[in-house]
């Protein structure tokens, strides 16, 4: 009978609250036990006993939670949500099993129902709140490289992968404050652990870890260098700086330009662009041509933006990989195509490299800057040189000048179109029309300002960030410590790529903002690709 269950389950439960020893009630945890096979009502009982009385019977321990996780897959809701919310109770004086339990209900993340989603949650939190340190490293093990699992198994731990990820962003993140205590112990713990599984993610799950990362006061604002250059550290890890370089291989270029993108934000910081500089100079710049032409222009606008903090040393060496790339694009004779974009995103860069090394430009542009150091070389005659790029810049200027006054011409007519627009549809279109050409002109107006003083016999280079390029938001010109001030902030770009290796296996990645200037100039010098957003390719999938 029912009845007769349940009347049993509450005279164990009974003797056992009576006792003083209740370690020789032993009986009773048994029937407790054999009672969580009985009826839903029973089942539901047993769930709430059994943690209850768990710590008085230590011999009976590995019997009474395995009972309990069959409690915890019962095909009754109403069994399942009772036993999840007493799977806690077990590491309360128990707390070895702690880790064992964290594990259980990670795997427990893929319920379907609220209710017991909702319970998992709350039985997770509670345990990171009893030792967050254990807590946390029982759920990322959850998330690392499928190296050691089974094909069996790999579809299922995809699942449960995702679900404990979505928790750690969703649940745990927001609550560093309460859970990461001691501060700075919890924080490098779970710093390490971040770092511990980054095999097998993909971009968003880079971004998001890097993000929160960024969030702790570990690499806060106050921060020292040392500890932003070991978020820097990560991101290399990432971009697989230590591997060669195939051209033919998409996916390396895509991560390297991402990672190149994330990392901006901590060399405002004072990090060191150094090995990604390198990098690009010896294993990429020497193969540009062979890239694929959507992902050029993706690298040369983080370069543009990267080279104001490179380092005299950096800039020295990557100098002439710049002046020869840029001389192609400054073609010697006028031409109807064009990448303008391109054009200032090498002027912008070979600016502020100069700026950091300007005698370096006198072998190689034919200038006479005089830094009394033996590298100005001012004995030799470099006329040919300084010849040929003023040449050069005198005809990207005259084409800069023609493209300014087309898109001109095309401002009016938008404007005549727009008043004559009936619908909101074609009010949208003839908008972004008008927004390319705007971005277009500042491109133009862009590439004038940077060429004009590079005619000069030892030029000043452009050293300051006044110059602000035509892909970025418009601001006001900040003084250098609003712009220090500025650093930390999230910049508006996204990540993308994917692995050359084998350590990056097969993860879902997106791509790097790409808001190119190049639509502007459709129909009047053939046509380019305007690229979607950031973050619309942050959902293209790719492998790492």
């Amino acid at each position: 009978m029912i009845l007769g269950d349940i009347e049993k389950l509450y005279e164990y439960g009974e003797k056992l609250n009576e006792a003083k020893d209740k370690s020789q009630n032993k009986g009773d945890y048994e029937g407790i036990i054999a009672a969580a096979n009985g009826s839903v009502k029973a089942k539901q009982l047993a769930a709430q006993l059994i943690p209850r009385f768990f710590k008085y019977f230590p011999e009976l321990s590995e019997q009474a939670l395995d009972q309990h996780l069959y409690l915890c897959e019962d095909e009754e809701l109403g069994v399942r949500v009772q036993a999840i919310r007493g799977l806690p109770l077990f590491c309360k004086d128990t707390p070895e099993h702690l880790a064992k339990i964290v594990d259980i209900l990670g795997q427990l993340l893929v319920a379907g129902d609220n209710v017991e989603r909702d319970a998992v949650h709350k039985a997770l939190i509670s345990l990171l709140r009893q030792d967050v340190k254990t807590s946390l490293t029982a759920l990322f093990k959850h998330i690392g490289s499928t190296d050691d699992r089974s094909a069996d198994d790999i579809s299922s731990w995809e699942t449960i992968r995702e679900k404990v990820l979505c928790f750690i962003r969703d649940k745990v993140f927001p609550l560093k404050g309460e859970l990461l205590k001691p501060q700075d112990e919890m924080e490098r713990h779970l710093t390490n652990l971040i770092k511990q599984n980054l095999q097998d993610v993909t971009a968003v799950e880079f971004k998001m870890f890097i993000d929160f990362l960024k969030s702790l006061s570990l690499f806060g604002q106050k921060a020292p260098v040392e500890r932003v250059e070991e978020l820097v550290e990560i991101i290399e890890g990432q971009a697989d700086l230590d591997a060669q370089f195939d051209v033919t291989d998409g996916d390396h270029i895509n991560r390297f330009i991402s990672c190149l993108c994330m990392a901006l934000p901590f060399f405002m910081r004072g990090a060191s662009s150094s090995k990604f500089l390198n990098y690009l100079n010896k294993q990429i710049l020497p193969v540009f041509d062979k890239l694929p032409e959507e992902r050029k222009l993706d690298l040369l606008k983080n370069l543009a933006e990267c080279s104001f903090y490179a380092r005299s040393q950096d800039a020295r060496q990557i100098l002439l990989s710049i002046v020869q790339l840029l001389k192609k694009y400054m073609v010697r004779r006028k031409i109807e195509e064009i990448n303008f974009t391109c054009v200032e995103c090498l002027l912008y860069t070979f600016h502020h490299l100069a700026h950091k090394t300007p005698n370096a430009t006198n072998s190689l542009c034919g200038y006479k800057i005089v830094t009394g150091q033996p590298s100005d070389r001012l004995g030799e005659d470099f006329s040919d040189q300084y010849k040929d790029f003023t040449e050069r810049l005198s005809t990207i200027e005259d084409l800069a000048k023609a493209m300014n006054k087309k898109l001109t011409q095309g401002m009016a007519e938008h404007n005549k179109a727009m008043a004559a627009a009936k619908t909101e549809e074609e009010k949208d279109v003839i908008k972004k029309q008008k927004q390319n050409a705007t971005t277009g002109l500042r491109t133009c107006n862009n590439i004038l300002a940077m060429a004009q003083p590079l005619h000069a016999k030892a030029p000043s280079f452009i050293g300051d960030q006044k110059i602000s390029l035509s892909w970025k938001e418009v601001t006001k010109a900040s003084t250098p410590s609003s712009t220090a001030a500025a650093a930390g902030k999230k910049r508006n770009a996204a990540a993308n790529g994917s692995g050359t290796n084998a350590a990056k296996k097969g993860r879902g990645m997106g791509g790097v903002q790409n808001q190119l200037l190049n639509k502007a100039f459709e129909g009047l010098n053939g046509g380019q690709r305007w690229w979607k957003n950031w973050w619309e390719r942050w959902r293209m999938a790719w492998t790492w």
